[in-house]
């Protein structure tokens, strides 16, 4: 298995302020990483130091075999880009930013292909400013991955979009990831999104990496407690056990049949997420639900 992405110790501070304390990370070629976290983390500026748009103060970064500090023109070819939002092109067709981005880069896909791949082949000749928000996000894609890269970063991919726009772009983002080849590394609010792209997530709070896992293994959530809830004299009633089937069996037995509001689960992505950061976010509170 190699490695797309190292980080070691890293540390950057603004003001006498750690945003950024002696985080270690990997990234594997290959896999889309999610990285998760509150505002003021610092995932912003950790990625902007992969990306070699922010210096940091310490620490080791390898990104693609380089550090991308003092990385040259032919390294940045190899990564893409695709930033929160993009202006100032609302004149130009979709052809006419893919064919001059596409001139930055030695090896270019077809902008053709490109523009087929986001699903915009309809708007390959329509002027930016009358695409769609959804329709504008593809094309940030296309701009991202015109390049050929290995590595292609996506902040915050499908804030503001419904939810039929998101699922839409979550199928373009799993074709370019996995099968497509292309080492994906993303940040996002957005923990459904995690949990239906990511390979594996990370959790960063004040600049630490909390925990790296799977989504279903994060945190142990796999191996933690359900929940048995149901309804009883008005009230509801809640059990946390290691063996729901026999609970709810106990429950039925008792109630003579149906269970009245009977609901198991384990602990979502979100609770295990909130539990994690929890410490290091003085205005949240986790509470716990009493039986």
């Amino acid at each position: 298995m190699t490695v797309a992405v190292t980080i070691r110790g890293l540390t950057k501070s603004y003001g006498g302020r750690a945003t950024v304390d002696r985080l270690d990370l990997q990234v594997r070629t290959g896999e889309i990483f999610a990285l998760l976290g509150p505002n003021g983390a610092g995932k912003t500026t950790t990625v902007e130091i992969l990306e070699g748009f922010r210096q940091r103060d310490g620490g080791e970064v390898d990104v693609l075999g380089a550090d991308p500090g003092r990385a040259d023109r032919a390294w940045r070819n190899r990564i893409g880009i695709v930033l929160q939002s993009t202006g100032g092109l609302d004149l130009l067709t979709v052809r006419e930013v893919l064919r001059s981005t596409a001139r930055a880069y030695s090896e270019p896909r077809r902008v053709d292909e490109v523009v087929e791949s986001v699903g915009l082949a309809d708007k390959a000749d329509a002027r930016i400013s009358s695409l769609s928000g959804g329709q504008r996000r593809r094309l940030d894609v296309a701009l991202g991955i015109v390049g050929r890269p290995e590595l292609l970063f996506l902040d915050e991919p499908t804030t503001g979009f419904d939810p039929q726009a998101r699922r839409d772009f979550w199928e373009l983002i799993r074709g370019l990831g996995g099968a497509g080849g292309t080492t994906i590394l993303l940040t996002t609010h957005y923990l459904d999104e995690a949990e239906q792209l990511a390979d594996r997530v990370g959790v960063i709070a004040a600049g630490r990496m909390l925990a790296v896992d799977t989504p279903d293994q994060l945190g142990g959530r796999d191996s933690q407690q359900a929940t048995v809830s149901w309804e009883e004299h008005g009230q509801r009633r809640l059990l946390r056990t290691d063996y729901p089937t026999a609970q709810v069996a106990r429950l039925g037995a008792r109630f003579g049949g149906e269970v009245p509001g009977l609901v198991v689960s384990r602990p979502s992505l979100e609770d295990t997420y909130l539990t994690l950061i929890a410490p290091h976010v003085h205005d949240l509170q986790v509470q716990e639900v009493p039986a």
